[in-house]
């Protein structure tokens, strides 16, 4: 990119701040949750316009026209970047309207209605990932002088620095997190940073290799994993298949899909490729050779209800409402089977502890995936890493096509020292998992690991909910024969101590 001066990551901060306090005096919007995506969709036309620039200016040289993916008057310079430019009711008409003045003094279609009608070349190119954002996308702010005011102050960021778009992909990250903050149950799009982390660190996906998220969210899976092989990039044809056939995901809401390719185009993703329907959408046989991929990283939602025609897909023996169980036949049916010299597709998720110990139709899908893949590893993650968004206890799981499981190691990540649990200003840290990352290639147990023969999974039907046998005994899970067999032996154990100090009472020893 060229050289343009720098903006401070505090000069950023300010800037989006001032675009923050700006949007709560506007009626229309109602909280971060309805901010972030104004501002997102905002800064994405400000940063294709600027890439645009550099684009055009690149084929000149070349001596070739160029064509852009969007045309006047709907470039961000032809409507947003004169500081003086259309406001108030004439720039909420232009954009909102399906037919409306435009800034060339014409009437046409409105801004939105424009980006949305546009097509690529053959399918695959800018223009087609302008109008899938934007078929998702509303205008939320009524004060057309107040959205001028955001504009004005967009318009100072310099997409095309290099170094102001990482700057900039760091703060867009500090304000999803904060937007999960702000959101509650919309949060759920959200995975903990550093459990991301963990995973892609372990998983290790490399060149050349195809990377899916069935359920992107806001993108958290897919940039730590488009960060991990940029490092790797040593020949501009890695940095090519990187671009190009390395980076998909499907996410069907359309806020966490918008905030998601935000995010990977800041990261230097040029054109996401994200899916912005229903992954569960397809027949699960109907998913063949060429469907498949190496890497599958993800954190499926938890619960939920998929509509009848969905459960359809799924063979009739395992049809369920719990989502967990359908991505995780999804990703089984997805993840690429051993060729050749062909490494085999592995998978590194995020599951409920109702996963590990259900029956009924949970137990065929575990017995599935015990069969057909090697289920290696199961890390137990404690209380409070999902807190306060979701209470319940979660695990990762990974396995890989080189099947079936012969045994699985269990890791449990401990609580900090003297940490009851884990909350929203004491959080996961990344550092917490060395520990883990350390044991992963020279695996031996110890009071954190233990691994089980997978016989014994199969004799208690598929339950995988199995203890550190070093831990400390689990009660509130224990079976009734089990706690009463407890109470009773501690029962005699007291007896006995209660005979013996009545015997030296007496003998007055």
């Amino acid at each position: 990119m060229q050289s343009n001066p720098k903006t401070s990551f505090q000069q950023l901060a300010t800037i989006l701040k001032s675009c923050r306090d700006i949007m709560r005096k506007d009626k229309g919007l109602s909280g971060d949750i309805d901010r972030l995506p104004m501002l997102t969709w905002v800064m994405f036309l400000k940063f294709l316009d600027d890439v645009e620039k550099i684009r055009e200016a690149e084929v000149n040289l070349e001596g070739k026209k160029f064509k852009p993916a969007i045309q006047s008057p709907y470039r961000w310079r032809d409507w947003a970047a004169r500081e003086d430019g259309i406001t108030g009711d004439e720039l909420i008409a232009f954009i909102n309207q399906d037919e409306a003045p435009r800034p060339d003094g014409t009437k046409g279609p409105g801004l939105f209605a424009y980006l949305r009608s546009l097509q690529g070349a053959d399918g695959g190119d800018r223009r087609d990932v302008i109008a899938t954002v934007f078929k998702g996308t509303v205008n939320r702010m009524i004060n057309g002088y107040l959205l001028r005011d955001v504009i004005n102050s967009i318009n100072k960021i310099n997409f095309t620095s290099s170094d102001d778009i990482h700057t900039l992909g760091a703060i867009y990250e500090t304000m999803l997190k904060e937007m999960r903050d702000a959101a509650g149950d919309s949060g759920e799009f959200y995975t903990p940073r550093p459990v991301v982390r963990f995973i892609v660190r372990v998983i290790n996906p490399g060149i050349g290799e195809t990377i899916l998220d069935p359920a992107a969210g806001t993108g958290g899976f897919l940039v730590e994993a488009f960060e991990h092989l940029k490092k790797q990039c040593k020949k501009t044809e890695h940095y090519e298949k990187l671009q190009k056939n390395s980076i998909f995901g499907i996410e069907a809401k359309p806020l966490p899909f918008l905030l998601c390719q935000m995010n990977l185009l800041l990261h230097g993703l040029e054109y996401p490729n994200i899916d912005p329907g229903n992954a569960l959408r397809f027949p699960l046989r109907e998913i063949g050779n060429r469907d498949r991929v190496d890497v599958i990283m993800t954190n499926p939602p938890f619960g939920g209800e998929e509509e009848r025609g969905i459960l359809s897909n799924f063979p009739e023996d395992k049809q369920t409402a719990e989502t967990t169980l359908l991505f995780l036949q999804l990703i089984m049916r997805k993840l690429k089977r051993p060729l050749g010299s062909r490494k085999s597709g592995r998978c590194g998720m995020v599951v409920p502890n109702g996963t590990l110990f259900g029956d009924g139709v949970c137990a065929r899908i575990k017995k599935e995936l015990l069969e057909e893949f090697n289920l290696n590893t199961i890390v137990r993650l404690p209380n409070g890493v999902f807190s306060p968004y979701a209470g319940i206890q979660t695990n990762l799981l990974f396995f890989d096509h080189t099947g079936p499981t012969k045994e699985i190691w269990y890791y449990e990540h401990p609580l900090p020292e003297g940490r009851k649990n884990y909350t929203k200003t004491r959080p996961l840290q990344f550092e917490e998992f060395k520990p883990c990352l350390e044991w992963w290639n020279n695996r031996k147990e110890n009071k954190s690991a233990w691994r089980v023969p997978v016989e014994e999974v199969i004799k208690n039907n598929y339950n995988l909910d199995i203890k550190n046998p070093r831990g400390k005994v689990d009660y509130e899970h224990l079976p009734p024969e089990k706690l009463i067999e407890g109470i009773l032996a501690k029962e005699q154990c007291i007896a006995e101590i209660m005979a013996e100090i009545k015997r030296t009472m007496g003998t007055g020893t």
